[in-house]
């Protein structure tokens, strides 16, 4: 006879820690799979994102932290806005993220921490980003240092590349926010 699991018996800490950073329970998800028919990333990613939200439901979290699609997602809502339930898996994904980040289960040969946190520390030096500051520091982080090498004509031919970039003031002001965001004040 199989077992049966209820959903009451589905009551993790880490479901209630991403419950509570979301407005909707990832519990509310019955898998109609509209998320997964809109999202642009599915067809490549190695997990579709109904397939987060149930690995969330389960308790799954070595599997869904140690995914790729956390990290590839593009934030677009394309999910949150196609689902009747109102489950925002861009959110989700972003608490994901952190918690991969925190357990060193982030997947191998993924580049996009690299850049969230070099893109995150130049808004939070400069209070804007400086795209040639911001290429430079990434190329040599990952070392895919001729990557991308021959959009580089272009991008200076039409002046997408200053070599000197602009300042924002408020620099208190951005610190404080930084750090209420590190508590999750915001």
């Amino acid at each position: 006879m199989a077992a049966v699991l209820e959903i009451d018996d589905i009551n993790g800490r880490s479901l209630q820690q991403i419950s509570a950073q979301g407005k909707v329970s990832p519990m509310l998800c019955y898998q109609c799979q509209k998320c997964t028919s809109g999202c642009p990333v599915a067809s490549r990613a190695d997990l579709k994102p109904h397939q987060v939200v149930r690995l969330v439901q389960m308790e799954q979290s070595d599997e869904v932290l140690s995914s790729r699609f956390i990290w590839e997602c593009t934030s677009c809502h394309t999910c949150a806005t196609r689902c009747p339930q109102k489950i925002d898996i861009a959110s989700i994904n972003d608490a994901l993220r952190v918690r991969s980040k925190a357990s060193a289960k982030v997947v191998p040969g993924t580049a996009v921490p690299t850049f969230n946190d070099l893109f995150l520390s130049a808004i939070r030096k400069r209070g804007r980003i400086h795209e040639l500051s911001l290429m430079a520091a990434f190329k040599l982080h990952t070392m895919r240092l001729l990557a991308d090498f021959d959009k580089l004509p272009m991008m200076i031919f039409k002046r997408k590349l200053p070599l000197i970039g602009s300042h924002v003031g408020q620099r208190r002001e951005r610190e404080a926010m930084f750090l209420r965001a590190r508590r999750g004040e915001m």
